[in-house]
């Protein structure tokens, strides 16, 4: 989730996995709704993130890392802060406290984090070790290969299209292709497919869509037919869209990448929350050409995420709650989490979204601070199941290990 600041509020809790700075006690502050001797030992699980944008280290002489985003939320016109992303919270002292900037490896450790699904345009030439950081690159610009001024109907699309197609630019840069393509085939070919490819030999384990910043998640199934009239200037451009994000899906079936989509609200005063909702999206998982592709919604489609429940049912349909658990308390996304898991929990992700929204509260803060309340969450949500009689106590860790872990090593196909 972005918004223009981000300044998180929550019960910073005590990471008990190995290598893990150890939280003050004057920090350790839990809700009375979680049982002590289970969130300790959730406390401990070192955990897979599915959904982050950590920062490269930079050496002297070189810029600032840009690549964290494909569309970074620097410049958008502010909106109206949830409460707990307003300056001045006490939540953020204590992340700063208690989480030393500088190594990556060491950021996870303080986290409690094992592996970080890092969302980035490029992994760069070091800083990020790849034992520790899994690439989920962006192939939001390969949709847009024509005019995209009709597109853009507020200052946020302006920005964010220049964006996509300075990037578009790179990927056809990178797959050596000099000039447009001579048609839809030799696009997909030449340049989707290669970038897809490349992407995959460079380790990534996904691909990202931003879709909703651009335009609805609403995504049609055209014919070739009717995309390549698109290509030539006769068609609508959202059959052309959408035909190349099937193409695009379908390639990372057959890859063995999964597709990750932003689903529910954003930042910017512009943002289209009704376009997306994860349900929008219902026609892809029903889709026998695309049953080899994943698809995981990050954030869980917020306020979408009890619609989202459902869907959990597809075979190839996954959720992680990552943004929930900043602008959510915890007592709030425990209710998320429980509905999830009494109804699929082994299609739930742990994620943070640990992101750089300011020099104050940079990834590695937002990181510590979202892991340390989706921890509480899932102790809360995990505890109530226990209490009613849902669940035995070896069965509330076996699902809190497979939230915070065995999930994404299943998904991911991770060691």
């Amino acid at each position: 989730m972005k918004a223009t600041v981000l300044v998180l509020a929550v019960v910073v809790l005590a990471l008990l996995c190995a290598g893990c700075q150890r939280v003050p006690e004057t920090a350790e502050r839990a809700s009375p709704d979680a049982d002590a001797q289970l969130l300790a030992e959730i406390r401990g699980i070192p955990a897979i993130d599915n959904h982050a944008h950590p920062v490269r280290p930079v050496q002297a002489g070189e810029q600032p890392d840009r690549e964290y985003d494909a569309l970074p939320v620097d410049n958008l016109e502010p909106g109206s802060d949830p409460i707990r992303e307003r300056p001045g919270t006490r939540e953020l002292a204590e992340a700063r406290a208690n989480v030393k900037r500088g190594d990556p490896a060491k950021v996870l450790d303080q986290l409690g984090i094992g592996v970080m699904l890092a969302n980035r345009v490029g992994m760069g030439p070091s800083g990020l070790p790849p034992d520790r950081f899994l690439w989920v690159p962006y192939a939001d610009a390969l949709m847009y290969p024509l005019a995209n001024q009709p597109m853009i109907e507020n200052s946020d699309r302006k920005a964010f299209f220049a964006l996509e197609e300075n990037l578009l630019k790179r990927y056809y840069s990178e797959s050596g292709v000099a000039a447009r393509a001579a048609n839809l085939d030799d696009y997909l070919n030449k340049v989707v497919r290669a970038t897809l490819e490349r992407h995959k030999q460079g380790g990534a384990v996904a691909e990202k869509f931003e879709m909703a910043y651009l335009r609805s998640l609403d995504i049609g199934n055209p014919t070739k037919a009717e995309a390549e009239a698109a290509w030539a200037g006769r068609g609508p451009y959202k059959a052309l869209q959408d035909y190349i994000f099937r193409f695009i899906a379908a390639e990372c079936g057959r890859l063995g990448m999964a597709v990750h989509f932003h689903t529910g609200a954003g930042g910017g005063s512009y943002f289209d929350v009704a376009g997306s909702n994860p349900m929008l999206l219902e026609p892809l998982l029903d889709d026998p050409s695309l049953r080899k592709t994943n698809f995981v919604f990050l954030h869980g489609g917020w306020p979408f995420e009890r619609q989202l429940t459902a869907l959990l049912a597809k075979p190839n349909a996954y959720a992680d709650f990552s943004a929930q658990n900043f602008f959510n308390y915890p007592a709030e996304l425990a209710k998320t989490i429980r509905a999830w898991l009494e109804f699929d929990p082994e299609k739930i992700l742990f994620a943070t979204d640990a992101y750089p929204y300011s020099a104050e509260a940079g990834w590695e803060e937002t990181g510590y601070i979202a892991a340390t309340s989706s921890r509480e969450a899932l102790a809360i949500a995990l505890t109530g199941m226990l209490r009613e009689g849902e669940i035995t106590r070896p069965r509330a860790l076996e699902l809190a290990r497979m939230v915070l872990r065995d999930n994404a090593r299943a998904l991911y196909k991770l060691k």
